[in-house]
């Protein structure tokens, strides 16, 4: 499609915005108009922390010379013609805003050539003003100059980081980019060192490997997903393998590169109760779907999108994820045993209108079979299995076991309750009384049953038996506390469940007999997520075959 200005009509339909915040916003517009191009090799130099000089060169399609003034002209574009066009965008760039909003801002110099000339064209523009043009040799592509970027704008120049910061910010914008297109071969050159090589072989994982390293790369799993509405693929990483902060996850849609709070949810849902609290997993994910199914035009600088329907796309991501990490462990889940105690207990149903929600498993990572040698500081269980020896938390691998019991009979509606010879009497504050009436239902629904005793008072005439031999003051005001708690990913039920199973499990500094150690392996040998408790903190630490040969200097 040709370049040319815009209606009014289809202007007035754009997000309106400056697109040019710092040095990385024209990078990214001059990297997505490369790919839009069909390059399959982008260069990108900058200097100065991208203030002084940012060049991205490329061997795309080009410029036609007749059009190469015009694509200076506010809302011109090859992108879009009409506002069908604007409904069902499929390109990277469109808004016909970036290339005259860089050349208000800085000194522009372009040289392209189209497959149909012979020679290239080139222009320069000072305070977006064309002062030369000219007739120039080049292999057909596309390369930009831009100098003294803001300097006609000494306010915004000086809201700038340091140049290690904004280099830092460009980093990350082609990184981002050559994990999306990693069939096009990509390089960075910052300050004259070489910043990013990528092979351009059409591998994530290569592209991964040169990214965040070899290691991060063979230790990724990957994802293929397909359902009615959309398409996910890409790489998640196993838990074992985590970040401190959110920035490595990354999502595409349709290959645009977009920071989504949605689809971040979504993924930290999947790893809900895999990972410690505080970690972050590494996301590589590219989402694809109809144009129709999305707006792309309600960001300035086309940062976001939005779902016309997000909910569907909220439980394809998580789905996705899940699917790649039970894909991951040999093991298939084993049913929770009947739990054993010495109180006498009976069945509790649940009385509901609706249907148990949680019903989506947990991806599944196996043990080994383990031999229990001992105890260690009466908390650790000392084992051994195939691939090497285990330190286990007592306290958190009875937790694990006891969330998944509690809430394996919950959806069954089969919760074992143990009624009390004597009502125990407990005291709570206002806010505590409001959130117990908020939520009396649940609570019911595990096995609470709780009557008003007076001004402040409450009766407790039943609790669920895993509680039986747990201070119930504790184990009451966790669950309020948790019921109040702003946590959108974990729900209802599975907080209740996790208050439960940590007020409920062995402590730490009880000793226990091999019979009690044996028994207690046995159980979490056939959890659903024997490695992690609810809260995502380690169940055990495991030092290989190979750690302690290496450490013992028997390794080759």
């Amino acid at each position: 499609m040709p370049i040319k200005v815009l209606t009014p009509e289809v202007v007035s339909k754009i997000a309106a915005g400056e697109v040019i915040e710092r040095p990385a916003s024209v990078v990214k517009e001059l990297v997505e108009n490369s790919l839009d191009a069909e390059a399959s090799e982008i260069n990108v130099e900058t200097r100065g922390g991208g203030v002084e000089l940012i060049r991205v060169s490329d061997n795309g399609i080009g410029i036609p010379a007749s059009e190469l003034e015009l694509a200076f002209y506010r809302y011109a574009t090859s992108k879009i013609a009409d506002l069908v066009d604007l409904e069902d965008i499929s390109s990277l760039g469109f808004r016909g805003e970036a290339l005259p909003s860089i050349a208000a801002v800085a000194e522009v110099e372009i040289l392209t050539r189209a497959p149909s000339e012979a020679i290239g064209s080139y222009i320069c523009l000072k305070k977006g003003e064309i002062v030369a043009r000219e007739s120039r040799p080049r292999q057909q592509g596309t390369t930009v100059v831009i100098r003294r970027l803001f300097r006609y704008l000494p306010a915004r120049l000086k809201f700038l980081k340091s140049a290690a910061t904004e280099n830092s910010h460009i980093a990350y914008l082609v990184n981002q980019y050559a994990l999306a297109f990693p069939e096009v071969r990509f390089s960075l050159i910052t300050d004259k060192r070489n910043n990013l090589s990528t092979q351009g072989d059409g591998s994530l994982r290569n592209a991964v490997s040169q990214i965040y390293g070899l290691e991060v790369a063979q230790r990724m799993l990957g994802v293929a997903e397909e359902s009615a509405f959309a398409r996910v693929n890409g790489l998640v990483s196993p838990p074992s393998l985590n970040r401190t902060n959110r920035s490595y996850l990354t999502f595409f849609v349709n290959r645009r590169w977009i920071y989504s709070p949605l689809l971040t949810r979504a993924a930290e849902e999947a790893y809900h109760g895999l990972l410690m609290e505080g970690r972050h997993p590494v996301v590589i994910l590219n989402l694809s779907l109809p144009g129709r199914e999305l707006d792309v035009n309600v960001h300035p600088t086309k940062a976001q999108v939005k779902f016309h329907n997000e909910q569907v796309m909220f439980v394809t991501i998580k789905k996705a994820i899940r699917e790649a990490l039970s894909k991951a462990s040999m093991a298939k889940p084993i049913a929770m045993p009947a739990m054993a105690g010495a109180y006498q207990q009976r069945s509790f149903t649940m009385v509901s209108d609706k249907e148990p929600t949680f019903t989506t498993p947990l991806p599944t990572l196996s043990l080994p079979i383990l031999r229990v040698i001992g105890q260690l500081s009466n908390t650790y269980i000392i084992a051994e299995g195939p691939e090497g020896l285990y330190l286990i938390d007592q306290h958190a691998a009875h937790e694990r076991i006891l969330y998944e019991r509690v809430l394996a009979q919950w959806s069954r509606q089969e919760v074992e309750v143990q009624g009390l010879l004597e009502p125990i009497t407990i005291e709570l504050n206002p806010r505590e009384e409001e959130i117990l009436r908020a939520n009396k239902d649940m609570l019911a629904q595990f096995g609470f049953d709780i009557e008003p005793f007076g001004d402040k008072s409450y009766l407790i005439r039943t609790i669920p038996a895993l509680a039986t031999r747990a201070n119930l003051d504790e184990v009451m005001g966790a669950v309020l506390s948790d019921l109040d708690s702003k946590d959108e990913v974990t729900s209802w039920e599975q907080k209740i469940a996790q208050s439960l199973a940590c007020h409920s499990a062995i402590r730490a500094g009880q000793q226990l007999s091999n019979e009690e150690m044996l028994a207690l392996i046995r159980q979490l040998e056939q959890a659903n997520q024997p490695r992690t408790c609810p809260h995502g903190r380690p169940t055990m630490i495991q030092l290989t075959s190979y750690q302690l040969e290496k450490e013992f200097g028997r390794a080759g």
